[in-house]
């Protein structure tokens, strides 16, 4: 059976959204661009560049430099570029959404940051895999790079997020063991969870080799805690917890704790070698996937 056979017409108009947004922000983005701005040393012969100090001598091409005396590196077009897994937080604290952000949930940004990101990659024949989470793993595609993968993984990403809590640090630690060959995993997440557990499971993703960038997705709400009055607070992870109580009372504490829990989370990212990119659902996307591209040129 066919995986859209699956689902309702309501998850198919979910995808096609998904689709719709991701070609928009990626067009836009790349207008103007060659179709693949990425070289690397693979099969396809591209161009000759100059040769400057710290390049490998074994790129070096002797026959040029025979007739010119002069060293030209030789560059070659990439058949694909990377291997990517994308990792998507699906937990209940994912669901929140504040009205800076249009009422759109952090799970909403994170499927459609996602999906952005897959088109791009498919778009530059990379190989592209998704993993998503709660307490637990959920939903996982392996990663593919043909064109018609990016309708598995929209169709994946377009599914309800839970209402279920989340244990960072043990999900990477069973994550690591799933990835296979090095390559390039990207997180996207709120990172609320224990930062030494977070740290612990990072390392171990790490000491099998592959690069990692995380996506922090945070509400405006979370970062500077508008709230006044009385307010009831309910755990979106834990729905019999909740709380009413005086905003203004708490919010010096509430932000300290976040202060607190920041420098440990990007302590942990530095420890191990880890690109954190905090972004506020009020962001739009063309800025996240400009610092992905930045940070991409600089892992190669």
């Amino acid at each position: 059976m066919r995986i859209l056979d699956l689902i309702t017409p309501k998850d198919l108009s979910r995808v096609a959204k998904l689709q719709l947004l991701a070609r928009q922000v990626v067009e836009g983005l790349c207008s103007g661009r060659h179709r693949s701005p990425h070289k690397g040393f693979s099969v396809e012969f591209k161009e000759h560049r100059p040769y400057v100090r710290g390049d490998e001598l074994r790129d070096i091409d002797w026959k040029v430099f025979a007739k010119s005396d002069r060293l030209y590196i030789r560059e070659f077009e990439e058949d694909t570029n990377l291997r990517c897994t994308l990792v998507v937080d699906r937990s209940g604290s994912m669901r929140y959404g504040g009205d800076r952000s249009e009422g759109r949930s952090k799970y909403e940004y994170a499927q459609q940051l996602a999906a952005s990101l897959a088109y791009l990659m498919l778009g530059q024949q990379d190989t592209v895999g998704l993993i998503t989470f709660d307490d637990e793993l959920r939903e996982q595609l392996p990663p593919r790079s043909r064109p018609s993968h990016l309708q598995a993984l929209l169709t994946t990403l377009a599914l309800d997020g839970s209402k279920r809590e989340t244990d960072l640090g043990g999900v990477f630690r069973k994550i690591a063991s799933k990835l296979g060959r090095r390559g390039l995993v990207i997180i996207i997440s709120d990172a609320m969870g224990d930062t030494s557990s977070i740290s612990r499971s990072l390392a171990h993703i790490r000491n099998s080799k592959h690069e990692v960038l995380f996506f922090q997705i945070m509400d405006p709400d979370e970062v500077d805690f508008p709230f006044s009055g009385r307010i009831q607070f309910r755990d979106l992870e834990r729905p019999d917890n909740e709380h009413t109580v005086e905003a203004v009372s708490i919010r010096e504490a509430y932000l300290k704790r976040l202060r607190e829990h920041e420098e440990k989370l990007r302590d942990a990212c530095r420890t191990n070698k880890v690109d954190l990119i905090r972004l506020t659902t009020d962001r739009p996307f063309a800025e996240a996937l400009h610092e992905y591209l930045a940070l991409r040129r600089r892992l190669r």
